[in-house]
């Protein structure tokens, strides 16, 4: 019986050697496909063969000016990434992509500031946050799926992208949060799409590897504990991954409506209601009112038995209250908005995951991390859209809790005023495909710091630009 297995093993092995072999006049064939023409429009290789290809190309420059005696930064990154997609074959598609990150010019990432021995927090994300001394092996398998569809509805087995409150792309840096698992979609109720899933890898932004729901928590800067003591959930999650389910509806002629809900299991669960209501039509534009509201609570032991090491408080929870009231019309866009963290306890989703949800979110700033928290925030935006151009500006101030209130504030943030200027260009004819982004964020010290500067560099009195360019193809 042996002897047959190995005879077997020997044969194969032949086999597969004799069919990779290439004498050194041949051509070589390792991508050669089926070079036969084919007629037959309903098999997999036609599915394969009729495909669809898209590429990326990114250069993203980023500095940080910090106040004067505290660490400046610096950097360049370029990358770029492909993705294939095969058409239809039986109403199943499959998809891969990939993409690669150099480091063409930075500052000492892994250097901490000599005065606060505090990491650098911005440039670092376009990299690898794990490896910052990585400038040349920066790669990720983003994509691979296996999708099915039908009628406007289809569902998704693999890694894959998606854009919810909760977990989202936060594409501010090189690339977005990937996640792995089963995500679905069905349109087919009027004026109705719901989506859910179940998760058990994220690959958040800013890393190269994928990791289980509780891994990802706390790859980012954890802050403090409720009593001061520095976080310590990195690598102590317990949990079988994360589920969730939203139902978005058009009510009506004026009324929209949101509800969704994310549960981690042995961690957390967060709801999240949100309503949109068109008050009035004016000229060519309309006047709309929005409230949100979201409710978090501690699952089991809130991802560890041991409180030290859990990332929610068992028992705790939090409340957030956001409204806005917004105008819009074909080129102009601008709102007031308003939130509000109570002080049932600090807010909490993981960095890791994704942006804020609330009303008044400006990029390079999160309130993720606090409770008894009042912020206020008026964006402007138009679009010339026979130039191309797109502008917003973004003016708020943050109301957060003392520095040293370790149960209310997370990350030692103090108050803050902030300022967005972003303006972006999208080329035409000739360049078509290609597109600028140049963002400017100022943050102005509007709270107590204890002449610790600690609690200044990479977050207050200090400015951010972005300048991005993309090729997309």
């Amino acid at each position: 019986m042996k002897q047959t297995t190995a005879f077997i093993l020997f044969l194969f092995t032949a086999i597969a050697a004799n069919a990779q072999h290439h004498e050194p006049h041949e051509k070589a064939e390792m991508w050669k496909g089926k070079q036969t023409s084919t007629d037959n429009e309903s098999g997999i290789l036609h599915a394969f063969k009729t495909g669809s290809v898209h590429g990326h190309a990114r250069y993203y420059f980023m500095t940080t000016d910090n106040v004067a005696g505290l660490s400046d930064y610096y950097a360049n990154a370029a990358g770029g990434g492909i993705k294939y997609e095969t058409a239809k074959y039986k109403n199943f598609q499959f998809g891969v992509s990939g993409f690669f990150v150099f480091n063409i010019g930075s500052s000492n990432l892994e250097q901490t500031d000599p005065v606060t021995n505090q990491p650098n927090r911005y440039e670092v994300g376009l990299f690898d946050i794990t490896d910052p001394g990585n400038k040349v092996d920066i790669d990720r398998l983003e994509e691979l799926y296996l999708k099915y569809s039908k009628g406007h509805s289809h569902i998704v087995l693999g890694k894959q992208l998606i854009n919810t409150p909760f977990i989202n792309l936060q594409d501010g840096r090189m690339r977005p949060t990937e996640i792995s698992g089963i995500w679905g979609e069905f349109n087919e109720l009027k004026n109705t799409k719901i989506e859910g899933g179940y998760i058990y890898h994220i690959s958040p932004r800013s890393t190269v590897r994928f990791y289980k729901v509780g891994e990802s928590i706390g790859i980012y800067p954890m802050g403090v504990n409720s009593d001061g003591i520095r976080s310590d959930y990195a690598g102590n999650q317990e949990s079988d991954g994360a589920a969730m389910l939203g139902v978005s509806r058009i009510v009506g002629k004026r009324l929209k409506l949101k509800i969704y809900d994310l549960y981690v299991d042995n961690i957390f669960n967060t709801a999240l209601l949100q309503a949109e209501y068109t008050l009035f039509k004016i000229n060519d534009g309309q006047v709309a009112a929005a409230g949100q509201y979201i409710r978090q609570d501690a699952v089991n032991e809130g991802g560890n038995a041991d409180v030290k090491k859990a990332y929610y408080t068992p028992g705790g929870k939090a409340q957030t209250f956001g409204a806005r009231l917004e105008y819009k019309n074909k080129n102009w866009r601008t709102s007031v908005n308003y939130n509000r963290i109570t002080k049932d306890g600090r807010y909490l989703m993981p960095r890791e995951w994704g942006k804020d949800p609330f009303f008044t979110f400006l990029p390079r700033e999160r309130n993720e991390g606090f409770g008894d928290v009042h912020a206020y925030v008026v964006k402007g935006g138009y679009d010339f859209s026979k130039a191309g151009v797109k502008t917003q500006l973004g003016v708020g101030y943050f109301r957060l809790p003392d520095v040293r209130d370790y149960a209310m504030n997370k990350y030692g943030m103090p108050s803050y005023a902030q300022l967005n200027a972003d303006v972006r260009y999208k080329f035409k004819n000739f360049l078509e495909g290609w597109d600028v982004q140049m963002l400017y964020v100022y943050k102005m010290n509007a709270g107590e710091t204890y002449d610790n500067d600690k609690y200044v560099i990479n977050k207050v009195d200090m400015s951010v630009f972005n300048f991005v360019v993309n090729f997309h193809f």
